[in-house]
């Protein structure tokens, strides 16, 4: 059957089709999509952020010194949220979100925020959040800098940095991405996404 046959022959199938499986055809297809353009992006912020790293010194919520291969606990891999700190109220709804799946994430790999509040602001602010998870302060450190969370500015970007850890203890960045209004790290904005817009249903 050639192309032009077998074309011909798909769009008399789908004018056979009730409403409903017309839809799911569509719907399948914009997800299909979607996971094909999530994994190139993936693929372009992977290619962008591997780098090897140095064994950083930040500090824990008690101000004491902790290097950056120590936040992998016994785990070989470690997700670290650049956060941009207290003053940030969509960096504390990223947070709080977190919160409730840490749990989970650590069964899996380490994982850690960091933002450039000193230990004290963080120690108070995460202790009236409810914040359960390992928290550090990239203050006095190159770190939030040196993996591309600093504009040229002096402000702060939001994101995460995944590391790796070798047997030999070298430490590798193998990826990383940003946060942003609407994106996939909290899930408030997809509901927010399903409400009517001016007191209206938004048709498609």
């Amino acid at each position: 059957m050639s192309k032009k046959e077998k074309t011909k022959k798909e769009k008399v199938q789908k004018g056979k089709m009730s409403g409903l499986q017309k839809f799911e055809i569509k719907y399948t297809e914009l997800e299909n999509d979607m996971k094909k353009t999530r994994s190139k992006m993936l693929k372009l912020l992977s290619k962008q952020a591997k780098m090897d790293v140095q064994d950083y010194t930040l500090k824990d919520r008690e101000g004491k010194d902790v290097k950056l291969s120590e936040m992998f606990g016994d785990k070989k891999n470690l997700i670290v949220v650049h956060n941009m700190g207290k003053s940030c109220s969509y960096c504390t709804l990223w947070a709080d979100g977190f919160s409730g799946v840490s749990y989970f994430i650590e069964r899996k790999t380490a994982f850690a925020l960091v933002s450039p509040d000193a230990p004290d602001v963080q120690k108070a602010f995460s202790a009236e959040r409810g914040w359960k998870f390992n928290m550090y302060s990239g203050q006095g450190s190159e770190f939030i800098k040196d993996m591309g969370y600093v504009t040229d500015t002096g402000s702060y970007w939001p994101g995460a940095s995944v590391f790796h850890k070798h047997g030999d203890g070298k430490i590798t960045r193998v990826t990383k991405t940003y946060f942003g209004p609407g994106d996939d790290f909290c899930s408030a904005w997809h509901f927010f996404d399903m409400l009517p817009k001016n007191g209206e249903a938004k048709e498609s």
